[in-house]
């Protein structure tokens, strides 16, 4: 029997609003740049918002970046999240287009949160609820969650830091104690990695916290050429830091 063409075409046109309706974050997500994501790799979100600072950002973002120029290992995709896609303006005056924003759309499977300082870290950021949420919710499948010089107060207020040692930028410990006293807080060093988090005093130093992590996943040798592929001198044992067992 012969199908009218009309009623085959309405059909099709039936599905395809039923498709728009049921998934309506990837259908606003169509269309939009976003980065390509490897398969079989970590996923290394970085949370940014306005105020962040450059080198808490970039800095583990170009260690972890360029796990993809080393061979035979299980490399990161690097991306960035943030409550926007409109541009965000570092401290510094630098605008950043996110790749994601956490309050709408479907998000890939974060491995490792990584939250760098912002100008508001000690005071209005931790009144955002959605923000916080968003770090509790990521936390809860991520392998690692990091945190570089006030980052650390996020990760405290979102109550992940309870049960284990932690440390901030340098002249905010103290601060850091008074507002969360229930912590058990490290000063004078570079970086305390305790369970799944990682710490670390930020500034020009999170290039160590990131280079600690690369040599936790992937062993001294890669961590070795990552640091040397970034002019930095790299030693392990001659680092200030604390990693309980």
């Amino acid at each position: 029997m012969r199908r009218n063409p009309f009623i085959v075409l309405l059909g099709f046109l039936v599905l395809a609003c039923q498709t728009t309706v049921e998934n309506p974050k990837l259908e606003e997500q169509k269309g939009r740049h976003q980065p390509h994501l490897e398969p079989n790799r970590y996923n290394a979100a970085f949370l940014i918002m306005d105020g962040v600072y450059n080198t808490e950002f970039t800095a583990p973002y170009d260690i972890f970046q360029h796990t993809q120029y080393r061979k035979n290992i299980k490399a990161m995709n690097t991306f960035t999240v943030s409550n926007t896609l409109e541009p965000i303006t570092s401290f510094e005056g630098v605008r950043i287009l996110p790749d994601f924003d956490y309050t709408k759309d479907s998000l890939p499977r974060i491995d490792i949160l990584v939250v760098p300082s912002a100008e508001h870290h000690l005071d209005t950021d931790l009144k955002d609820t959605t923000m916080l949420h968003f770090v509790r919710r990521a936390d809860e499948e991520a392998l690692f969650v990091t945190s570089h010089c006030d980052g650390a107060f996020v990760l405290a207020k979102a109550g992940l830091l309870d049960s284990v040692i932690s440390t901030t930028f340098p002249s905010d410990i103290e601060t850091y104690r008074e507002m969360f006293p229930q912590l058990k807080v490290k000063d004078s060093v570079l970086f305390v990695h305790d369970g799944k988090y990682i710490t670390s005093a930020g500034g020009a130093k999170s290039f160590e916290a990131a280079l600690y992590l690369c040599e936790h996943l992937y062993g001294k040798e890669i961590a070795r050429s990552l640091a040397k592929g970034l002019v930095i001198e790299w030693d392990l044992d001659a680092i200030p830091k604390v990693i309980p067992h």
